[in-house]
């Protein structure tokens, strides 16, 4: 089949973009096609994107009052559904993926990057849970309530008490467990503690890229035994050492090696489009540029069906077990 076949019939799932930050910072809105940033919904429905994991992160100057940030977040959400209704639809469950597919639509996933917009609290999780979100992100590099993350590495600290709880709670909401930006001995916990699929939204593998976002060999075998998946991410500096000379190429060398270490069915995408500064990777530079990653997995040697997984099968996998 050709690739522009294949693209098409596919669930594109992308697991990570940073973009309702524009929209909260009254930079640009996301129904309107636009030259700023990486991605919108007119570049979302040219790329073939199905699903778009929309990722709320609260900026430090706003961690004195996460959760009030965080409840604005999921209003502007809210609204750009109201908006949009027959462009995008808020996924819940991988039903709703499917209808959002055979309806040319886009299914939006709402995640919280960061415990800090629970401040301490299980029952705002719960309340988060209630308004759509159905992916949570430990940590953002730092210390929270909840665990250290990668720039806290120095204690060796791993999960806290409120860490495990919030690990069980969202074991039994069904809310999808990111250990992106958590710090090792805490991805640790998660993997020993977790009932259900663990994700790393967006990371890469440290062996061909050794900076401390990207995992380890251990880390990814331990993703794969609990039936989580990776999102290979798109940031330059994660993918070579001279991010300048970042392309589509050294992506699909890390999706190689994930693959070898940790098998065909625990690889994804994780953009992380909206969230790194340019220039994007050659081959890559924006959300249209989604159909350039078949192409290059079918040049590799992938068969159809290993493709399907990378793409999103894999993380809709992962999102039917967990969210339902």
């Amino acid at each position: 089949m050709e690739a522009s076949k294949l693209h098409q019939q596919c669930i594109v799932f992308d697991a990570h973009c940073d973009s309702i930050l524009d929209v909260l910072e009254d930079k640009r809105t996301l129904e309107q096609r636009s030259s700023e940033g990486h991605l919108d919904l007119p570049r979302l429905q040219e790329g073939g994107v199905t699903a778009q994991i929309f990722a709320i992160y609260v900026r430090r100057e706003y961690l004195g009052r996460a959760a009030h940030q965080t409840l604005r977040a999921l209003d502007a959400f809210h609204a750009l559904f109201d908006r949009c209704t027959d462009d995008v639809i808020l996924a819940t469950t991988a039903a709703d993926v499917e209808r959002a597919k055979a309806d040319g639509k886009i299914a939006a996933i709402i995640a919280i990057e960061g415990a800090e917009s629970l401040e301490g609290e299980l029952a705002l999780l719960r309340v988060y849970h209630r308004l759509g979100v159905r992916n949570l992100g430990i940590t953002w590099s730092l210390r929270n309530r909840a665990a250290d993350g990668v720039n806290e590495t120095r204690t060796g600290g791993g999960l806290t008490n409120f860490g495990v709880e919030l690990v069980e709670e969202m074991n039994r909401l069904g809310i999808m467990i990111d250990v992106a930006h958590l710090a090792p001995a805490g991805v640790r916990d998660v993997l020993e503690i977790s009932q259900s699929p663990v994700i790393a939204s967006h990371a890469n593998a440290h062996a061909l890229r050794s900076v401390a976002r990207n995992l380890t060999d251990q880390q990814l075998a331990g993703i794969a035994r609990t039936g989580g998946v990776v999102g290979v991410t798109f940031v330059p500096y994660f993918l070579d050492e001279d991010w300048k000379r970042a392309s589509l190429g050294y992506l699909l060398d890390h999706i190689d090696y994930i693959v070898k270490v940790a098998g065909i069915d625990h690889v994804g995408l994780g953009s992380d489009f909206d969230g790194f500064p340019p220039p994007p990777p050659t081959g890559l530079e924006d959300a249209t540029c989604f159909p350039n990653i078949t192409v290059g997995l079918l040049e590799r040697g992938y068969g159809e069906d290993d493709v399907r997984k990378v793409l999103g099968g894999n993380f809709m996998r992962v999102f039917r077990q967990v969210c339902g």
